[in-house]
């Protein structure tokens, strides 16, 4: 797959370390992303717990502050993702895990100086009242939200495909929680992945939400491999966005059809990540 000769947007890019360099073990990923170019990373919860040890904690900073890159984003805990889970947000008898693995992220920011969270909601629990699940939400989101804008951050919220007990599929799913929340630092992660793939209206996205987008995550439909192996106009939507008002990073998260870095070739080193 042929370097484009020049992309369409002025956007920087930031690799997702939990989809990217995969062939590697965790902690190795920052630097193998800082030698292909990246400057900028970002990660789903790198822990297989909520509350990991303090040197698991340790030593996912210094792989980050070794490897000279920024993080720019990172998940909350979102229970056994592996297992089919998608977050512990409105997962009533998790509340603890949610708060303390809230008040881990929160230490690794302030560390690292990242300030971007995203927060899975989870999933439809059997035999739970989808109002409880809301209702629960929206007080561990606003006390997740205050706790974040304490060192100028923000929380996003994430639609999703392939995942059927997941509520939040559409740009319309996210918008009405946002609402319902109302704080300024809660925002909408537009993945164009997952929002293809749900049948949602991308157009429509960016020109009624464009403002309200605190992050942006792509991969190619279908497959949820590199841009070019499918058909979804990624180039074209980025454009849209940034002609939009949209000038964060766009997080490249999808799953390599092959090897990394040579899956990588579609993307200009000029832009991954900033100078």
């Amino acid at each position: 797959m042929a370097e484009l000769a020049g992309a369409r947007h002025s956007l920087a890019y930031v690799a997702n370390l939990s989809t990217l360099f995969k062939e590697l073990p965790l902690l190795d990923r920052p630097k193998a992303a800082r030698d292909a170019g990246f400057t900028g990373v970002e990660f789903w919860w790198p822990f297989e717990v909520a509350v990991p040890s303090r040197d698991e904690v340790d030593a996912f900073v210094a792989a980050i502050e070794k490897a000279g890159v920024r993080l720019t984003g990172l998940n909350f805990f979102a229970g056994d993702m592996p297992a089919g889970d998608r977050g512990v947000v409105s997962w009533p008898g998790r509340e603890t895990e949610f708060a303390e693995s809230l008040a881990v992220a929160l230490g690794i920011a302030e560390r690292l100086g990242c300030r971007s969270f995203n927060a899975l909601y989870g999933n439809r629990i059997e035999g739970v009242e989808p109002a409880r699940q809301d209702e629960l939400a929206l007080a561990n989101l606003a006390s997740a939200a205050e706790a974040a804008a304490g060192i100028g951050a923000q929380l996003v919220l994430e639609p999703l495909s392939g995942a059927e007990r997941y509520p939040l599929k559409t740009t319309a799913d996210a918008v009405k929680i946002l609402d319902e929340l109302g704080r300024d630092n809660v925002r909408l992660l537009a993945d164009l992945y997952h929002l293809a793939t749900n049948g949602d209206d991308l157009d429509a996205l960016v020109a009624a939400h464009t403002p309200r987008i605190g992050h942006v995550q792509i991969a190619d439909v279908p497959g949820r491999h590199e841009p070019g192996t499918g058909s979804l106009d990624i180039e074209g939507y980025l454009e849209k966005l940034e002609t939009a008002g949209y000038r964060g990073e766009v997080g490249v998260e999808y799953l390599p059809a092959g090897e990394t870095v040579a899956s990588l070739q579609w993307l200009p080193i000029a832009q991954r990540g900033r100078a």
